[in-house]
C-alpha cells in the first residue's frame, strides 16, 4: 500500500499579500513571484541566468531542473515587471556573474545568491508578515495548486512543474477535486437555503 504524500499547505490570497508586502527589495519580490506565479523550484530560481529570460515572450528557460531536465515555461507579466525593476535599479552594475539574482550588499555584493541567502530572505519576510510557516516549496506548491484549480490540464501542470512523470502531478488532481467539493458544498448550501421556504409551502 502506498503511503500518502505529505504536502505543504497552500497559502491563502491574504497570506500571499502579507508575504509580498513584507519583502524589502525588488530582487526578493521577483524571486518570490518566480515561485508563486511560475512554479519554479528554489534551485531553478537561483540557477536563472540573464540569458535564460525571454522578456518578449514572457518565458524563462530552466536549464538546471530536477534530474538535469531542461524546460521553457511561461511566467506571469507581474514577475517580469518585478525582474525588470530589480535589474534596472538594484542589481550591481559591476556584477560579473551571469546569475540573475545576486547579493546586493556586503562583502559578497555582486556574487550569485546562495540557497541559504534565499532561505534567509524568505524567513525574514515570513516573520514580518506574521506567517507561521512559508517555504520555497510551499510557494511552488501554491502556484501549481491554483493553476489546477483554475482548470489547467494536468499534462500542462506537469510541463510547467517539470515533473518527469505524470504520477508526480496527480496529487494536484486530487487537490482540485477537494476544491471542487468545497465549492459545490458552499453553492449547495445556498441553494438549499432558498428551497427551505418552498418545502414549508409544500408541507402546508
Amino acid at each position: 500500500m502506498r503511503t500518502p504524500r505529505t504536502l505543504p499547505r497552500v497559502l491563502s490570497p491574504a497570506e500571499v499579500d502579507a508575504l509580498l508586502g513584507a519583502l524589502r527589495t525588488r530582487r526578493d519580490r521577483a524571486m518570490v513571484l518566480a515561485m508563486l506565479l511560475g512554479g519554479l523550484r528554489r534551485c531553478e530560481v537561483l540557477g536563472l541566468r540573464l540569458c535564460d529570460v525571454n522578456v518578449g515572450e514572457r518565458r524563462v528557460h530552466i536549464t538546471c531542473g530536477k534530474g538535469g531536465r531542461e524546460r521553457i515555461v511561461p511566467v506571469s507579466s507581474r514577475f517580469f515587471e518585478a525582474l525588470g525593476e530589480y535589474l534596472e535599479l538594484e542589481r550591481p552594475a559591476g556584477a560579473v556573474t551571469e546569475a540573475c539574482f545576486v547579493v546586493l550588499k556586503g562583502p559578497r555584493r555582486g556574487l550569485a545568491l546562495s540557497a541559504a541567502g534565499l532561505d534567509e530572505v524568505l524567513d525574514g519576510a515570513r516573520a514580518r508578515a506574521g506567517l507561521s510557516r512559508c517555504t520555497c516549496h510551499q510557494l511552488r506548491h501554491t502556484c501549481l495548486t491554483r493553476l489546477r484549480e483554475q482548470g489547467m490540464a494536468l499534462e500542462a501542470v506537469q510541463a510547467q512543474a517539470g515533473h518527469a512523470s505524470i504520477e508526480s502531478t496527480r496529487i494536484y488532481l486530487h487537490l482540485a477535486n477537494d476544491w471542487l467539493a468545497r465549492e459545490y458544498l458552499a453553492a449547495a448550501e445556498a441553494i438549499e437555503a432558498q428551497l427551505d421556504p418552498l418545502a414549508g409551502d409544500l408541507a402546508s
